[in-house]
């Protein structure tokens, strides 16, 4: 068992709490008894997993299942797992997953497209409602928080492991533009939410092949991004309220498309 915070594989873990470290080292944390079930059912590789014997005892078949699918496991007192895991409370199991995302995905009908978003919850809530939505894959912008963070993940309440994504580069340029442009020119609309556009996103057929364009909780849209739009359109807000939560915003475009594309079938 370790117990030391000065063993080499704790301290080497404890840095993963770091977006550049998990770069650099080329995985990321997986915290806590629902996100690995979730990596179980999706037959996700581990390189590491780490548990309490109280959490060995209580899920003896994840325990089973995490032997042979990951390749160390070490068990670990309860301070030590409190030290790797980003987590006030964790729950006695943090183990460790190969950086994914890095392979471009191919939309073909429908897809989001999200751009600086610096809220992890944001990003994973968004992660979740594009599952919920039958949108086919998420293309994020360079400049967003990682899509490995750890509360990306928890916000995302296992969808993170289901849903195609792409993380587009942001160096040495960033190259999101020029995705957006080629599958403009396969026929895709780009759908951007602008609060100067004259058109409703109700007036908007979703059944045609679609990317929703979705900025900056702040800042929103770049001006790049904004013009690259075929179909800019505003959410209808009531007087004096500025704008919308950009999860919000992005769960009530998506279950438009949804409710159009279901009712075509």
């Amino acid at each position: 068992m370790l117990t030391s915070l000065q063993n080499p594989l704790v301290k080497q873990l404890r840095k993963l709490q770091r977006a550049k470290e998990r770069v650099n080292q080329g995985v990321f944390l997986l915290e806590g008894t629902h996100l690995l079930q979730e990596a179980q059912a999706t037959q996700q590789p581990l390189e590491v997993v780490c548990c309490t014997e109280e959490w060995q005892n209580r899920y003896p078949d994840l325990f089973a299942w995490a032997i042979g699918a990951a390749q160390r496991l070490e068990q670990v007192s309860p301070e030590v797992l409190k030290a790797i895991a980003t987590t006030v409370e964790p729950d006695g199991v943090v183990a460790t997953m190969p950086r994914l995302h890095t392979q471009a995905i191919d939309i073909q009908s429908l897809g989001l497209v999200l751009e600086s978003i610096q809220d992890p919850g944001n990003l994973g809530t968004m992660i979740r409602t594009a599952a919920a939505t039958a949108t086919e894959g998420i293309l994020v912008g360079g400049g967003s928080v990682d899509l490995e963070n750890p509360k990306v993940l928890r916000a995302s309440a296992g969808q993170w492991f289901r849903l195609p994504m792409q993380v587009i580069p942001q160096h040495p340029v960033p190259q999101l533009p020029e995705v957006l442009r080629a599958y403009r020119d396969r026929g895709f609309q780009l759908v951007a939410t602008l609060p100067t556009a004259k058109h409703s996103y109700w007036d908007v057929d979703f059944r045609q092949p679609t990317l929703v364009l979705m900025g900056n909780e702040g800042a929103g849209l770049s001006a790049e991004l904004a013009n690259l739009a075929t179909l800019p359109v505003r959410i209808p807000l009531a007087p004096g309220v500025e704008s919308l939560n950009v999860a919000i915003a992005a769960a009530l475009v998506l279950y438009e498309a949804q409710r159009q594309r279901q009712a075509l079938a």
